[in-house]
């Protein structure tokens, strides 16, 4: 099966890769480019850092003063991140934000300062239960994504051509609602609505079902595990 990977790099390759293995033909074509706000990290002190993606920790510089301070990450990938970064003791949640902030709660004493490295379009998960737990909180916004301003070339010719795109990889909410809008706008909403389209989570698959789209598969755990077991079960 020919299947879309709108994802960022550089986890659109690594996902590519993971397709190839398992006999699908990957289409990698990003619709949002993940950029650098350039602010440097705040010095704190900090009592715990909170990362709930890897390109918080990818695309910010100077973590040097905050070495010292426990991180606390989302998921496997996050935490060798923050390792190879020069973080000295590191812990994962091996979920999600509500997950992270669970783990939070049973390791750090209620009124510590926590410091959370995310982007620009986040959830309020985990700073609204930390919060409510009796956390302070800080927020610094490490990084962006920048949608596309129209449709890849490639994909529309995959829309159109004889080996036509089957299906699509959906990992966030925001890049599930740009990519039907994109599509939509070159005129191929209803070869992007016929896709198979696999989800990370309900909230990922969200954008789709506003517009009418069914999900074809939505992932039990928020991971990429999880979401290419639809592929590997033949959904």
């Amino acid at each position: 099966m020919r299947i879309w990977i709108a994802r960022p790099e550089p986890g659109a390759t690594r996902t590519a890769e993971r397709l190839v293995a398992l006999g699908h033909e990957p289409l990698v074509a990003p619709i949002l480019v993940v950029e650098a706000t350039d602010a440097p990290p705040p010095r704190g002190p900090f009592d715990g850092l909170l990362v709930t993606s890897a390109n918080a920790l990818r695309h910010a510089a100077g973590w040097g003063h905050l070495h010292g301070v426990p991180v606390f990450a989302v998921g496997a990938r996050t935490a060798a991140l923050a390792r190879q970064k020069g973080f000295v003791s590191v812990r994962t949640a091996e979920g999600n934000a509500a997950d992270l902030a669970g783990l939070v709660v049973r390791t750090v004493s209620p009124g510590a300062s926590l410091l959370h490295a995310a982007g620009e379009d986040r959830k309020a998960e985990p700073v609204s239960s930390l919060t409510a737990a009796g956390f302070t909180m800080t927020t610094f916004v490490a990084y962006g994504a920048r949608p596309l301003a129209c449709l890849p070339d490639h994909v529309a010719k995959a829309f159109d051509g004889p080996d036509a795109l089957a299906g699509m990889l959906h990992y966030s909410r925001r890049s599930a609602a740009t990519a039907r809008e994109l599509a939509e706008a070159a005129g191929y909403g209803g070869a992007f609505a016929a896709l198979r389209h696999y989800c990370l989570s309900v909230d990922v698959a969200a954008p789709l079902a506003e517009a009418g789209i069914a999900a074809h598969f939505i992932a039990g755990q928020a991971n990429e595990e999880s979401l290419l077991a639809g592929l590997r079960s033949g959904f």
